[in-house]
C-alpha cells in the first residue's frame, strides 16, 4: 500500500471536488491542497543552495556582542522591510527593491596580504572582518524572503566562479554554462557570499561584470558580503563591476570589523 506524505491530496497538491450546475450535471474542480504552501517553501529552500552550516541561521539566534554587530543586524532588518508581497485581487505581486545590500571590510584581505609581515598581525587584529556574522545575517534574510515566496539563489564566490568557468569550457554548446548563468540572472534576489574571494583573472573579471551588469540593468538586487574593502574589491572583480555593485547600495552598505567569534570559540 502506497504511503503519502499528505493523505488528503496523495501528494498531488490538488484537492478535487464536485459541484452541481443549474442543468443538474456535476462538474469536477480542483483547488490547491493545504500542503502546497509548505512543500513549495521546502522546494524553494532546497533550490536556494543555502550552505548546510547555516540552515539554522535566523535573526533571533544572531549574537550582537558588539556595536557593529548591532548595526549590521539593524541594517539587514531595514533592508528586509523593503520587500513586500502586495495582493491584487486573487494574485500576489512581489515588490523588490532595486538597491543592493553589502557588508564589506574596512581594511581588505588583499590589502593585508600586501603589508610587510612585521605589520600584518597587528593590522589583522585591529581590522578583522572575519567571523563577525556577515554570512549568518544574509542567510537569515534569504530564509525569510524564501518563506514569503521570493526566488532566492545563494552562491559562494569561489565555488560559483569555478563552476561557471568550468561550464564555459564544456563541449555542450553552452548548455551547462547558460543553465548556471540563468539562475544567477533570473533569481529575484542573488545572495553572493564572500564576493571577491577567488583569485583575479581577466576572464573572471568579465564574468563578474556580466552578472552584475545584467542584474543592474534589470533592477534585480544583489545581497553580498566580502572580506575586501571598497578599493580591494574593485581590484578583485573589476572597477566597472564594483561601481555598479557598490553604487547601487546607497545607504545599504556597511563597512564592518570586529572580533572573530570563531577564534573566541
Amino acid at each position: 500500500m502506497a504511503e503519502y506524505e499528505c493523505a488528503i491530496c496523495r501528494d498531488t497538491e490538488l484537492v478535487y471536488y464536485q459541484e452541481a450546475a443549474t442543468n443538474g450535471l456535476l462538474y469536477e474542480f480542483a483547488k490547491p491542497c493545504e500542503c502546497r504552501e509548505r512543500k513549495t517553501w521546502r522546494r524553494r529552500f532546497k533550490q536556494s543552495m543555502i550552505p548546510e552550516e547555516f540552515t539554522q541561521a535566523n535573526f533571533e539566534n544572531y549574537e550582537t556582542s558588539s556595536p557593529v554587530q548591532t548595526d549590521m543586524l539593524e541594517l539587514t532588518k531595514r533592508y528586509r522591510s523593503l520587500f513586500k508581497i502586495a495582493k491584487q485581487g486573487d494574485e500576489k505581486k512581489k515588490i523588490i527593491p532595486a538597491h543592493n545590500f553589502g557588508l564589506i571590510a574596512v581594511f581588505g584581505e588583499q590589502r593585508l596580504k600586501e603589508m610587510p609581515a612585521s605589520e600584518r598581525a597587528a593590522l589583522k587584529q585591529k581590522h578583522n572582518n572575519f567571523g563577525i556574522g556577515k554570512t549568518h545575517l544574509q542567510i537569515a534574510l534569504s530564509k525569510q524572503l524564501i518563506r514569503e515566496g521570493f526566488n532566492v539563489l545563494v552562491v559562494s564566490d569561489v565555488l560559483f566562479m569555478e563552476e561557471l568557468m568550468q561550464a564555459k569550457k564544456r563541449d555542450d554548446e553552452g548548455e551547462t554554462y547558460y543553465h548556471f548563468l540563468n539562475g544567477a540572472l533570473s533569481a529575484d534576489v542573488l545572495i553572493w557570499d564572500d564576493i571577491g574571494k577567488v583569485s583575479w583573472t581577466e576572464a573572471r573579471e568579465r564574468m563578474y561584470y556580466t552578472i552584475i551588469n545584467e542584474r543592474y540593468r534589470k533592477q534585480k538586487p544583489i545581497v553580498f558580503n566580502s572580506n575586501e574593502d571598497r578599493g580591494t574589491l574593485a581590484d578583485k572583480i573589476g572597477y566597472a563591476a564594483a561601481s555598479r555593485l557598490i553604487g547601487e547600495c546607497g545607504e545599504y552598505l556597511l563597512e564592518a570589523e570586529g572580533t572573530d567569534w570563531r577564534l573566541k570559540q
